[in-house]
């Protein structure tokens, strides 16, 4: 599907507040509401829109300790990727799990309370996945930037 300006700045709109209503991306975009509608449907049937969310401040809900954690698999082998993948998706500290080149094998970003809970995490928790060779971690000092809004 190609986009075209409007369904450009709609994007940027949705994605900066998917709260606004149709009424008032009608009136930003100069469209009917009908129209804004239909446009938006079109791009969830399109799947360029996957899914609305919340965006949480993790430090009032206690997650607020980011960790970056570089893991190496003890071997490249379709079963030791796959299994590690479908075990990795079920840690719910983790946010993002990346399958990455260079000197590791996948980036994590984990999401927890504090060190101790970093710890607890890390020793009963992910270092029990088989094929896991070596773990590194980097720890968040401070989020310069982290936004949600993809450039179209």
């Amino acid at each position: 599907m190609l986009l075209d300006p409007i369904d450009k700045k709609l994007l940027l709109l949705l994605q900066t507040d998917s709260k606004r209503t149709n009424k008032e991306l009608s009136l930003k975009l100069n469209l009917s509401v009908t129209a804004v509608y239909e446009r938006i449907k079109k791009l969830e049937r399109e799947k360029i829109i996957e899914k609305y969310v919340v965006v949480l401040n993790k430090s009032k809900v206690e997650k607020g300790f980011v960790v970056f954690c570089h893991l190496k698999l003890l071997q490249h082998s379709h079963e030791f990727l796959t299994h590690f993948e479908s075990e990795v998706v079920k840690l719910h500290e983790i946010l993002e799990c990346h399958h990455v080149s260079g000197d590791y094998d996948y980036i994590l970003k984990i999401v927890v309370k504090d060190m101790a809970a970093y710890r607890e995490f890390l020793v009963n928790k992910l270092t029990t996945l088989q094929h896991i060779g070596s773990t590194q971690s980097t720890f968040m000092i401070s989020e310069v930037k982290n936004i949600t809004v993809v450039p179209i």
